[in-house]
């Protein structure tokens, strides 16, 4: 069976509805951080590769699930962070300009919101991570564990259903990500 990658959403952030918080460095609900775990851990199988985003919802996540499992130490990797929203960070969605989200939409891919990074940017880290963890994992038969966030998982999503395509327009990312605290299980296939 070829390796595979668990791509698993922190619990939900102490943050107010609607707030937009790529790179905020907020902490999680602690209880569903635990109830995240207790199900990982059960989850998991025994030989597992473990990222996370050093973000701290991310980290909790990570810490509590290597007490549960001493197997899992995880490593912190940059590239699995969240989409930088610059300016944007720490406000309401619903209170940025209408033009400036426009902007975004239309040229998606180039586009910084909020001068922050563009998706193009990011889609290439997460790329750079996912061969990586590629190569490391096909070596060592062993699947891998990344603990992250939504952006993450909708860049791994756009890489393997178009490995060498276009950067999306805004109506062809992927929308779908695992709920918060829960994960999506995809294959590795090799290069």
């Amino acid at each position: 069976m070829s390796p595979r990658l668990w791509l698993v959403r922190h619990a939900p952030p102490l943050a107010a509805q609607g707030l937009c918080y790529g790179r905020l460095n907020l902490p999680a609900d602690a209880q569903a951080t635990r109830d995240s775990a207790r199900a990982l851990a059960e989850a998991l199988p025994q030989r597992v590769l473990a990222w996370h985003s050093p973000l701290q919802r991310c980290e909790q996540l990570a810490h509590t699930l290597q007490a549960l499992r001493p197997d899992l130490a995880s490593k912190p990797d940059v590239r699995l962070q969240e989409l930088d929203f610059g300016r944007w960070e720490g406000q309401a969605w619903s209170a940025l300009p209408r033009a400036d989200i426009d902007a975004w939409t239309t040229d998606f891919a180039q586009h910084r919101p909020g001068d922050g990074e563009n998706l193009a940017t990011m889609v290439q880290r997460v790329d750079a991570a996912l061969q990586d963890a590629r190569q490391q994992a096909l070596q060592r038969q062993y699947d891998v564990l990344w603990i992250s966030h939504a952006g993450v998982a909708r860049c791994v999503q756009w890489l393997l259903q178009h490995p060498a395509g276009p950067l999306p327009q805004a109506h062809e990312w992927p929308r779908e990500a695992p709920a918060f605290g829960r994960w999506v299980c995809v294959p590795l296939p090799p290069t």
